[in-house]
């Protein structure tokens, strides 16, 4: 199977702090391959996840090597990658109408005229299953609810038709019901473009309904990696078991903070 990612002794210090935030991380990606990064707040997962998309701010330096073999060449934010984040309403423009938002990507990175960019836009609100795209295409981020305003996210960060789909805690600003809709989209987006995901999140029980692959990271450090059934059914850390715990309902929470 074609590399697509690899991290080598990937780190990150930010400014004054007191440790690094990511530590001699080693990981490769697969084409098409589906990762989930799982942790508590603090481990290092949203780092390792705005790192891959050069979206560190300037106070952090980065070690270590990011490479693409898959592309032979470095990968382009919003082109090659789309990344959604945790909170839509600060991602999207709350003065452009979500139609822009869309047609911007899909102008910028396909080489599209403004027509047919938008209609492209339309196509992939419709896509992301929302109602009367052509309609909600004029409505702005303040005037749909927080799974919609997700959607749109979603169709923006696929605009672009990338090669790696990163949802860095994607879910956690919505109720239940609505997580469960957004996983179930982006299980299907990525299955039908053949998309690479790094799906970065605290819920391990999410993450093990999306991904062939998990990372369980702690304190910047890659504690575990295994497939999802093994990591789910035979969990090798103390830490694993307790995120197991703590989502899944297992009566391991006690040992595992030992």
């Amino acid at each position: 199977m074609t590399r697509l990612l690899s991290l080598h002794e990937l780190g990150v210090r930010y400014r004054g702090a007191a440790a690094p935030a990511l530590e001699d991380v080693d990981l490769d990606l697969a084409a098409g391959e589906r990762l989930a990064i799982i942790g508590e707040s603090g481990s290092g997962k949203s780092t390792l996840a705005r790192a891959v998309a050069g979206l560190l701010p300037q106070t952090a330096t980065l070690q270590g090597t990011i490479a693409w073999p898959g592309l032979d060449r470095q990968a382009r934010n919003g082109g090659d990658i789309g990344f959604v984040f945790q909170d839509p309403a600060s991602s999207l423009d709350p003065v452009m109408s979500v139609g822009d938002q869309v047609t911007e990507v899909a102008h910028a990175n396909l080489g599209l005229n403004w027509r047919a960019a938008r209609r492209l836009a339309v196509e992939l609100l419709d896509r992301v299953q929302l109602p009367e795209p052509a309609v909600l295409a004029h409505s702005y981020p303040h005037q749909l609810s927080g799974g919609q305003k997700q959607r749109v996210a979603i169709a923006a960060a696929i605009a672009a038709r990338p090669r790696l789909l990163i949802a860095d805690e994607a879910t956690s600003a919505l109720d239940t019901i609505v997580q469960a809709e957004i996983v179930a989209l982006i299980r299907e987006l990525v299955t039908e473009d053949g998309m690479a995901l790094i799906f970065v999140s605290h819920d391990i029980a999410l993450a093990a309904n999306l991904a062939d692959r998990i990372a369980v990271f702690r304190h910047g450090r890659m504690v575990e990696m295994a497939m999802t059934a093994e990591l789910v059914s035979r969990p090798k850390t103390n830490y694993s078991r307790a995120l197991l715990a703590a989502h899944l309902g297992l009566d391991a929470h006690a040992e595992a903070r030992k």
